[in-house]
């Protein structure tokens, strides 16, 4: 995340599924280490650090706002039911960091892929390419979409392939770090392609398992760091895999603060939607195909998570029939088997939903909570959060079936209707009664 502003919920969809391949990966029985990091320098965080805080060095004004965006954004995680505690977060201004970047930058100058100009350090990519190595490796790049324009922006058209900026020299306002390369004094900042290299080689080596991120970056963010981090390696591979996930549209458009469907997580908690619905909107979703969001879509996730939080409340009230231990196996089994068949989310889901189905009687598995706590290890959904209702309760439940059984429709009304108030709905199966909130 670059960490200037809150983050959208198509930035969110993003991790969403990072999260889920790691969570993946960890039920498939590998050992896992996940780093994201935090662009805390770049034009974005730069240019809002000096409109917010322009009081401060800038510097300090720097790490005010990142560390305000920072803290919002690990919030917004955890609500999503991303798994905060298990990433290892890194962050570009970190000082080993900015070393590191610095060590890189020395190399590829020496080595003959970098060059100094009057605004900074720019990456050759006609010499990557003389080199022998690919420059487009993720995407397509052809002769006329390469241009020798040099550009310092961050963010640039990503219509052409340019030499891109490495390192830029300081200019009036901006936090700075010093930095000599061949006698020249170019004390300034980093450009946001080598941050992520050096923050994932420097905690992973090269090359590493997996690099994930939105399919607007594969080009030219990745393909850059894919450049510069191998350019003079003997291999020429920087990540074994890239997971690129699609994009999240707004009512089938691409969402965009002009036209007034740009949302945040704080949108939806404010239409009274839990922010683990919009997790079961994007698994709905495979992650190469674009999601829709809409708030008839996101009404309709909330109500298979009110119905899948309403199986996982059947732990509390276990009964002689069921569902079994020899379904729920068959059901974890097949679950896993899509989940690893490239994250095929929407099977797996449409398989817990014929599960949650089959539930209508009732629960009979000893080892249901052991189902649900994996379930809550691989989908991320936070069903376990609930806890049993109350002994008053479960005894008005139990003078109501009393009532309903000798016939006293009245009391088994009046009593209905006292759960109700107290948030609980009553269903009556050949096995007994099963509450659920309401």
């Amino acid at each position: 995340p670059t960490v200037y502003d809150y983050a959208h919920i198509g930035n969110l969809s993003s991790f969403i599924t990072a999260d889920l391949l790691r969570r993946v990966l960890l039920a498939s029985g590998h050992a896992v280490h996940h780093v994201m990091n935090f662009t805390d320098v770049d034009d974005k965080t730069i240019g809002r650090s000096q409109t917010d805080y322009p009081e401060l060095e800038p510097r300090d004004a720097l790490r005010r706002l990142t560390t305000k965006y920072e803290e919002i954004f690990l919030e917004d995680m955890a609500q999503i039911g991303n798994q905060v505690a298990a990433f290892n977060f890194v962050h570009a201004t970190d000082p080993a960091v900015i070393a590191g970047m610095q060590t890189l930058i020395e190399r590829l100058h020496k080595d003959g892929f970098a060059y100094i100009t009057d605004d900074g350090v720019y990456f050759s990519i006609e010499a990557y390419k003389k080199s022998g190595k690919i420059y487009g490796q993720l995407v397509n790049v052809t002769v006329d979409s390469t241009s020798q324009e040099r550009i310092s922006n961050d963010e640039y058209d990503k219509d052409s392939a340019h030499d891109f900026a490495l390192w830029k020299t300081k200019k009036d306002g901006e936090p700075s770090w010093d930095f000599t390369l061949d006698g020249h004094n170019l004390t300034g900042r980093p450009g946001w392609h080598i941050e992520c290299s050096v923050m994932s080689t420097m905690n992973l080596d090269q090359p590493f398992d997996i690099h994930t991120g939105g399919i607007d970056i594969a080009f030219p963010h990745h393909e850059n760091e894919i450049a510069q981090s191998t350019a003079g390696q003997t291999s020429p591979v920087y990540a074994q895999f890239f997971v690129h996930n699609e994009h999240l549209l707004v009512e089938g458009r691409k969402m965009s603060k002009s036209l007034g469907n740009f949302y945040t997580l704080r949108d939806i908690v404010r239409n009274g939607i839990d922010p683990r619905a919009f997790r079961l909107l994007i698994l709905q979703s495979h992650y190469r195909s674009p999601s829709n969001f809409s708030w008839e879509s996101l009404d309709a996730a909330q109500n298979l998570l009110r119905n899948l939080q309403a199986f996982a409340d059947q732990r509390f009230q276990l009964g002689s029939n069921g569902l079994s231990s020899a379904d729920l196996k068959t059901a974890q089994a097949a679950m896993l088997s899509a989940l690893q068949d490239d994250l095929n989310s929407p099977k797996a889901l449409a398989t817990i939903s014929n599960l949650e189905a089959k539930s209508a009687s009732g629960v009979a598995a000893p080892d249901f909570s052991d189902f649900l706590a994996w379930l809550e290890a691989t989908l991320g959904l936070n069903l376990l959060l609930s806890t049993d209702i109350t002994e008053s309760q479960k005894q008005l439940i139990a003078r109501r079936e009393t009532a309903r059984k000798a016939k006293n429709w009245k009391l088994s009304d009046t009593l209905r209707d006292e759960l109700k108030e107290q948030y609980l709905e009553v269903r009556d199966t050949p096995n007994g009664p099963i509450w659920n909130r309401c």
